[in-house]
């Protein structure tokens, strides 16, 4: 039998103790990481969101300007599909054109945007 101090084991109960310790760490660890995952996941929705609105939003600059109203459009981007709702509305000499992203129907809005686009002759 040694009795040295330098030769002694770890109680079982020390065992338990690190292990519990452990546990909660890496508990701790896999909700903070399951975390981060899922607000990488919503960071890339919205930059996908604004991408497809600031697209939508430019070709509305380059071709004539439509009168008020509004449409719902689908898009196929990024391996997905996406909503685009577009409202248009007249505000004096300027038509406000207001672009919701969705990824399902009637969903909530992933992106938002707005722009003021100018009449064209055509359409006043």
């Amino acid at each position: 039998m040694c009795n040295s101090a330098a030769e002694r084991g770890f109680t079982l109960l020390e065992v338990m103790i690190a292990l519990a310790i452990f546990a909660v760490l890496a508990g701790a660890a896999s909700m903070a990481m399951q975390q981060v995952l899922q607000q990488s996941h919503q960071l890339r929705e919205r930059m996908y969101g604004s991408w497809i609105a600031d697209n939508h939003l430019t070709e509305m600059t380059l071709l004539p300007t439509p009168g008020p109203g509004q449409r719902v459009l689908t898009i196929d981007f990024a391996q997905g599909r996406w909503h685009l709702e577009e409202r248009r509305r007249r505000r004096h000499a300027m038509l406000e054109v207001e672009v919701l992203v969705t990824r399902v129907p009637n969903g909530p809005a992933v992106y938002q945007a707005k722009r003021w686009l100018e009449i064209s002759n055509e359409t006043q």
